[in-house]
């Protein structure tokens, strides 16, 4: 079984504790992730640190033209890299799976080349010229998730280098192979110490938040840890970017076609088996048509084969640790404990108990507030359909959470659904889909989803520092 190295100053490093990765679907080991300690990550910053003169001074021509080889190099490895990222995350090759991963990954890494931050005049009379400059941070601290490792992984590390950035990045001890593998492949291109990669536990991401010679960190998972990445930062002043968990609530408007908007529901919520911040996790329909959309919608999710993502059948795989598995498992209990009408799965169908994490497509309806499901992210495949009268009322109960990353409005008349989008407390507003992200898009949340945002020139300019040059 292959040992994975950490990626520092373009060398691969060994090390001498490693843990194991494991296969969600089968519990069997995929690989030997390397543990690093908090020398090898001080030896990791510094490397970047070394590397930033060099690479922030280099033309802005050169940084994207080496964004664009990234991503035609995603695109050669891609099939290798699906394969492994499938072992280590469980999701499948195909549908939205892996391959759709790398293809998103490839993309994003192309566009973002593509971007510009010029000098802005923001005078220029008789009395002085005044231009704003954007100039890159130093070292950016990368700690991404478990759900999409290889696409957040380039999210945070392209924009950081097209604006002159140097990159630790840190990968879940969930999932670190594919993230391991991506970066080997970035450092045949990029000068050494440009992008570094540690591995480990969760007192890494913690040394890394503190660390004074990082400075900024951007992090992409739960808002428990959000927080505790805040506070670490603070005692150095560091940017911040935090995109962190949702509960997505999606408004079902009664002049909508039932079985019309049942893939989009569908796909909107179990996209990479409902593991995505950005995922619909809170389904509200109207009185009149609330039966026939939970019909039509439990005809359309009865069609979706689950299984080992190695499968090329297969569409859905398993959820990725025993510790999500466990969470989704009791919020669909307590929820059924509390009146939910299980329209399909609700309890594991066999498959969970040693031969994967796999929990089946649920779909409860007749569900509330006041049920874990409804109130908290369930961050799995489970969906509680929720029934409502009143367009205003149900509005303001979907804004009542602690929560504001997306939102959807579903409506035959787009006007009136962007009325009601205008009026939600999220981040991005969807009509007719939901999740949809784009790289031209800005993304992020409002209350506890997260400061800042990623993607477009928005997000570019969160990885760079104004100065004003007066004259």
């Amino acid at each position: 079984m292959e040992k994975f190295p950490l990626i520092i100053n373009g060398f691969s490093t060994k090390t001498s504790e490693t843990f194991d990765v494991k296969n969600p679907s089968t519990g069997e080991i995929v690989g030997y992730a390397p543990k690093a300690n908090l020398e090898q990550l001080d030896y990791a910053v510094k490397a970047a640190n070394d590397a930033f003169k060099g690479w922030s001074d280099k033309p802005d021509a050169d940084r994207a033209a080496a964004c664009h080889a990234i991503g035609a190099a995603l695109e050669e490895n891609a099939e290798d890299l699906a394969r492994l990222l499938t072992q280590e995350q469980g999701k499948p090759l195909n549908g939205m799976g892996s391959r759709f991963e790398l293809g998103g990954a490839s993309a994003w890494a192309h566009f973002t080349a593509e971007l510009e931050l010029p000098v802005e005049v923001l005078q220029d009379n008789n009395e002085g010229k005044v231009e704003m400059h954007r100039k890159p941070i130093g070292v950016v601290g990368s700690i991404t998730p478990w759900n999409w490792p290889v696409m957040i992984a380039i999210w945070h590390i392209i924009p950081a280098i097209r604006a002159g950035n140097t990159v630790v990045v840190k990968p879940s001890p969930y999932t670190p192979l594919s993230t391991i593998r991506m970066v080997e492949i970035m450092n045949q291109i990029l000068p050494a110490g440009v992008v570094n990669l540690i591995a480990g536990g969760d007192e890494l991401g913690a040394a890394m938040s503190s660390h004074e010679g990082i400075g900024k960190i951007i992090f992409t998972g739960s808002c428990a840890t959000g927080k505790k990445v805040m506070a670490d930062a603070s005692e150095t002043l560091k940017r911040l970017t935090l995109e962190l968990g949702g509960n997505d609530a999606g408004i079902v408007l009664p002049d909508v076609d039932p079985k019309q908007i049942a893939e989009g529901l569908f796909w909107g919520a179990f996209i990479n088996g409902g593991q995505t911040c950005a995922a619909l996790k809170r389904l509200y329909v109207h009185d009149d048509i609330y039966d026939e959309v939970c019909k039509e919608l439990t005809a359309f999710a009865g069609n979706m084969k689950m299984g080992d993502g190695l499968d090329e059948e297969n569409v859905l795989g398993p959820i990725q640790n025993k510790m999500q598995y466990d969470k989704v498992s009791g919020m669909v209990d307590d929820a059924i404990e509390n009146g939910g009408r299980v329209l399909m799965g609700g309890k594991p169908n066999g498959v969970g108990n040693g031969k994967g994490y796999y929990y089946p497509i649920t779909l409860i309806a007749d569900v509330d507030h006041g049920v874990k499901l409804v109130d908290e992210e369930q961050f799995g495949p489970a969906l509680p359909i929720i029934r409502y009268s009143d367009i205003d009322e149900v509005v303001e109960r979907a804004n009542d959470n602690p929560n504001g990353l997306g939102g959807s409005v579903w409506s035959n008349d787009i006007e009136a659904a962007k009325k009601i989008a205008l009026k939600m407390e999220c981040g991005t507003v969807w009509i007719n889909k939901h999740g949809m992200i784009q790289p031209n898009a800005p993304f992020g949340g409002v209350k506890g989803s997260g400061i800042g945002v990623e993607f477009g020139e928005e997000g570019l300019k969160e990885y760079t520092n104004i100065q004003v040059v007066m004259s």
